[in-house]
Order: structure tokens, then C-alpha cells, then sequence
């Protein structure tokens, strides 16, 4: 790295700094400003001025102060020691910082990414003789008891390996060495790659195998596949943050970037002290072991907020080469897209949609179209995938905002929360009538497979019953529950059943917080089946009264409390309410006159 004063400062404005004589200088290149050395990257270019978006706070840079290049782009550390560590926008450990100069970021402080010193036990996955090129994993290291951290040959290197051995080493020392036709490259476990750049592969796939996420409105109504998309829009406090916890908890991806864009500060506070609480359901480690976790409050300056959610994919491919499954969380790019548009500001770029640069949508597309399920590089053809999921905050829930639309046209799943929701305590908040997902009629053949096809046609009807219902309950609001015939008055009652005991779901109970597809599919079709059952009784003469007020329905309500080891009690409810709703017409036609079931007196 060229490291030489080349320019001087002739503009300060905020984040924005303004160069000369920094010839040969290119666009995001990272480049050291004042006698304070702060992180700049180099944003604009006009014939001999060059516009720089510093990540640190510019209080004290004045004209006249040098400038220094790097002749490197902004760059993530890939390497052992990545996993359970919080770092900055730009992947600054947060603890060495505090271990050195206490609570608050001390500006131009400048810690490396990886500890350099501590040792790491490489175990080789190749031997010497072997032909090897980008993406071949020659090794790995034990990092976690979740995951194995795997050695790659970076991008642009291939040869035959001359020399490799297993050995405990730092992640600057030398673990293999491949001789190509450039000459011999010594192999560590360091890499490093441009945040800005997305990581090669060699073929993108098609998701179709589900994220499962153990939230039932998500799996079941409105679905993501291993590789996909999602949006999370909501008012404030509708629960975005919580929806985005759990789905880091209990996904089955192999691993979790957690990207903190532009967020109060005590709410990052809560995940920092909660996620290394949390323990991995499958492992009963903790969940840190499998974790990242980007961290860039509010307070932070404004520059390193858009960088941030870069350095997090940027992080999530290299784990995604390796043949895991990653699973991204981005909360929250609107404020990621408010950075862009002050930055865009202070460049007196013509302004786009209520301040919005111009390029907001082709920026939003970059970013969640690095998400996707692929081959990686390698001659073992491994498949790996980064899903991606990021919460919107539209002010006052105005869902016409820029950030939400252009979202919405890059994503393929759309979880629209409510607040009204949300002060019913109804949790997770998600809308049923506004969100929607375009990866059901994939994940339906996939799940099909392993449970059946009632899974789709439940799904299905679950869907309609609470469009109906909603219908309804304008005719109500109208004219009155009365005016109902019985007919609708079960679909009401059904509706209400898959909103209460299928939709609703505790995050705090150990029972209720997550739930296989299996169960999903066990609590959900006895609710359609009692509503088919029920539709018999009343045509078979049944009161209406009578079917609503059954003693399965406790049965029923209850049911998302069975432990994941006792399915087969969902048989014996089903056989309830075949009988009792049977029960309920056979009365009736013993007893014409009356509209109640005299063995319920």
C-alpha cells in the first residue's frame, strides 16, 4: 500500500471534502485526510477536484490540510476472527476500540479489522501436487463449534501447490504455496475484497428451497426461499426490529450478518447485549458463534452509515463461498437511503423524489440484487445463498414513500406491519391483507414434497377466509351481525380462529416462539378442517350457535402450545371436531324446535 501526501484539503462541507492534486486518484479510493489521518473514500471526480465523503466527523480539517492516498478501494478483512465480533460502518472492531481509547470512537483511530497476533490451528483440505484455482478450498480452521471457517484461494490465483501443511498460524503467515504461470503465490488466510464489488460465483440458481423461519405468518401466508428477498416497512414501533431478531434466531441459515444502519443507539444497545445472551435452538451454543454483527447507530457519521450495509454483504458473500447459507439483516435502509440523499446534498447533485437522489433505485437494485442462491467457485460445485432482508421505515407509515417503492420493485416478498396490529397486541404485526409474497408457488412444490398438498390448498384457503372477512366486516359495521346469514357467520368465526391461534404468536414463550412447518401445517389444517366440518353441519341443518361455541375450540386455541414432540395429539383434536360438529346437526334434527344442543345444558 502506497502510502505518500499527494493533495490538499480547499473544502470542508460537513462530511464532504473537497481535494486537489490528487492525480491518478480513481473513484472510491480510499485516501487519509488531515494530521488526524481520517477514512475518506473518494466519491466524485471533476476534471482536478475530488469530492471525498470522510467516515469520521471532519470538526478541524480546514484548506490546506494534506491529503494522503491509500490506491485501494474501501476493503473488508476476510479471514478467521470475523465471527462474534461487532465492528463499525467500515469494520472497525468496536471492542479493541474501546479496550484502547474508551466508550467513544476516538477520531483517525486506526485498529485492524483481524487480530493479527492470535493463532489459528489450519488444518489442510488439499495436498501438495493439487492443481487448485479461485474459490478452491485448500483448508479450514475450527473458528466456532457452529462453524467451520474454510480457506479459499482468492480470486485470480490458480496454480499446482507446491507446499502445504497443517500448523497453527496468524492470518498474515504463509499456509500454502501455489505456483502459477505468474510465479509462486504464498497463500494466508487473510483476504481482502472491495466492499463495493460484488464477490464472482459460478452460476446464479433460482431459490425454491424455503428460509424457515419458525414465524407462522411468514412461513405459511407470505414465504422467502433460501437466496431471496424480503422488505420489512412499518411505522415506528410496529415491531420491525423484533420481526428481524427472531428471524436471526431462529432461521435455518448457517450463518447471520446483522447490519445496524443508522439506528438509535439504544436500540442497538439491545441487540449488542442481546445477541452473545441468545442461544442457537440447534446447537445450544450461543448464537454469536454463527454471528457479524455491523454496527453504525445514528450518531454515527453519516458517511460510514452508507458504507455499512456494503461492508455487510461485502462480509455475507465471503460465507457464502463457502457454501453457507447467510442470512442478512438490514435495519434500516432508510436511513441508509437518507445518507445517500444527504451526501447527494452536499454534491449539488440534481435532487430526485423528496431530496432523493436521482439514483436511488438503480442504488436500492445494487444492493438486494447481491442476495441469491448459488454455485460458488470450485471444482466441488458447493451451493451457498445470502438472503436478504431489510426493514423500511416510511415516515409515518406513508408506504408512497421513495425508499418503500423503489424497495418494492427489486424484492420479492413484501411484509407490510401495522400498527393497529401492533396496539391490539397482536404480534408479529404483519399485515395479511397488504403483504405478499412471489416465492409461494416455488416453496409450495418444495414443501409438498415432505408434508402434502393440503399444504398449498390450506394455505390457500386460510388466504381467502381472511379477504372474506374483511368484506364482512364492513357489512357488519353497516348493517350489523344480524343481518349475517350462518354461512358467513362461520367464516367470520374461522378467520377470527386463524388470526388468534394460528397468526398470533408469542416471541416469549418457548412453545409458542417458533414453529416447524410441520406443526404450522398440524395447527393450521385443524382450523380449515373444523371450518369444512362446520359448513357440513350447517347445511345438514346444525345451529350456527351451537357450532361456534364448541368445546374443541379451547382444543383448538391452545394447540400452538404442544412441544414440537407431541404431534400426535393434533389427531385426536381433528376426531373432536369430526364428532361434536357432527353431534350438533344430529341434535338438531332430534330436537326441531330448538336452537341449542340440549346435552350442552
Amino acid at each position: 500500500m502506497s502510502d505518500k501526501a499527494e493533495g490538499k484539503i480547499i473544502k470542508v462541507s460537513g462530511p464532504l471534502v473537497v481535494a486537489v492534486d490528487l492525480e491518478g486518484t480513481k473513484m472510491h479510493e480510499v485516501v487519509r485526510l488531515g494530521r488526524q489521518r481520517l477514512f475518506g473514500e473518494v466519491i466524485e471526480i471533476r476534471s482536478d477536484k475530488y469530492s471525498i465523503q470522510v467516515y469520521e466527523q471532519t470538526e478541524g480539517l480546514g484548506p490546506g490540510d494534506p491529503v494522503v492516498r491509500t490506491e485501494m478501494p474501501l476493503t473488508v478483512e476476510l479471514g478467521p476472527g470475523m465471527i462474534g465480533t461487532i465492528f463499525d460502518g467500515i469494520q472497525r472492531p468496536l471492542e479493541k476500540i474501546m479496550g484502547r481509547a474508551g466508550n467513544f470512537i476516538s477520531r483517525g483511530v486506526d485498529i485492524p479489522a483481524l487480530d493479527r497476533d492470535k493463532k489459528w490451528h489450519f488444518v489442510p483440505d488439499a495436498a501438495e501436487g493439487d492443481v487448485v484455482s479461485a474459490g478452491e478450498i485448500v483448508g479450514h480452521v475450527d473458528e466456532t463449534q457452529a462453524i467451520t471457517h474454510k480457506i479459499m484461494v482468492p480470486s485470480g490465483i490458480e496454480g499446482r501447490i507446491t507446499s502445504i501443511e497443517e500448523k497453527n498460524a496468524t492470518i498474515e503467515e504463509t499456509v500454502a504455496v501455489i505456483e502459477g504461470e505468474s510465479g509462486a503465490h504464498h497463500l494466508k488466510m487473510l483476504q481482502r475484497w472491495p466492499v463495493r464489488e460484488a464477490r464472482p460465483v459460478a452460476e446464479r440458481i433460482p431459490p425454491t428451497e424455503p428460509l424457515v423461519t419458525g414465524q407462522r405468518v411468514l412461513a405459511t401466508l407470505f414465504p422467502i426461499a433460501k437466496g431471496g428477498t424480503a422488505c420489512v416497512p412499518g411505522p415506528f414501533g410496529s415491531g420491525k426490529t423484533v420481526v428481524q431478531h427472531q428471524l436471526a434466531k431462529w432461521a435455518n441459515a448457517e450463518f447471520i450478518v446483522y447490519v445496524g444502519c443508522g439506528e438509535r443507539g439504544n436500540e442497538m444497545t439491545d441487540v449488542l447485549l442481546e445477541f452473545p445472551q441468545l442461544k442457537d435452538p440447534r446447537t445450544g451454543r450461543p448464537l454469536f458463534e454463527r454471528t457479524v454483527l455491523v454496527a453504525n447507530t445514528s450518531n454515527m457519521p453519516v458517511a460510514a452509515r452508507e458504507a455499512s450495509i456494503f461492508t455487510g454483504i461485502a462480509m455475507a458473500e465471503y460465507f457464502r463461498d463457502m457454501g453457507y447459507n447467510v442470512a442478512v439483516m438490514a435495519d434500516s435502509t432508510s436511513r441508509w437511503a437518507e445518507a445517500l440523499r444527504e451526501i447527494s446534498g452536499r454534491l449539488e447533485e440534481m435532487p430526485g423524489e423528496e431530496g432523493y437522489p436521482a439514483y436511488l433505485g438503480s442504488s436500492i437494485a445494487g444492493f438486494y440484487e447481491r442476495a441469491g442462491k448459488v454455485t460458488c467457485l470450485g471444482s466441488d460445485r458447493r451451493q451457498g445463498s445470502i438472503s436478504l432482508i431489510g426493514a423500511v421505515r416510511p415516515p409515518g407509515g406513508d408506504m408512497s414513500d421513495p425508499v418503500v417503492q423503489a424497495t418494492l420493485r427489486v424484492v420479492r416478498a413484501f411484509w407490510g406491519l401495522d400498527d393497529r396490529l401492533a396496539s391490539e397486541r397482536h404480534f408479529p404485526a404483519i399485515s395479511w391483507l397488504t403483504s405478499y409474497s412471489l416465492y409461494t408457488r416455488e416453496i409450495d412444490k418444495h414443501v409438498s414434497q415432505t408434508i402434502g398438498p393440503e399444504w398449498q390448498r390450506n394455505r390457500t384457503e386460510a388466504s381467502a377466509l381472511l379477504q372474506r372477512e374483511d368484506e364482512l366486516q364492513e357489512m357488519v359495521r353497516l348493517v350489523g351481525m344480524e343481518a349475517l346469514s350462518d354461512s358467513d357467520r362461520l367464516t367470520l368465526q374461522t378467520a377470527k380462529m386463524i388470526r388468534e391461534d394460528f397468526l398470533q404468536q408469542n416471541a416469549f414463550m418457548d412453545e409458542d416462539t417458533y414453529t416447524s412447518l410441520e406443526k404450522q401445517f398440524k395447527m393450521l389444517n385443524l382450523i380449515i378442517h373444523y371450518h369444512h366440518k362446520s359448513r357440513e353441519a350447517l347445511e345438514a341443518g346444525a345451529d350456527i350457535d351451537s357450532l361456534t361455541s364448541l368445546p374443541v375450540l379451547e382444543r383448538i386455541a391452545r394447540a400452538k402450545l404442544l412441544p414440537e414432540d407431541k404431534l400426535e395429539e393434533f389427531d385426536s383434536i381433528l376426531k373432536e371436531i369430526q364428532e361434536q360438529t357432527a353431534e350438533t346437526h344430529i341434535s338438531k334434527k332430534e330436537y326441531p324446535n330448538s336452537t341449542r344442543n340440549p346435552k350442552s345444558k
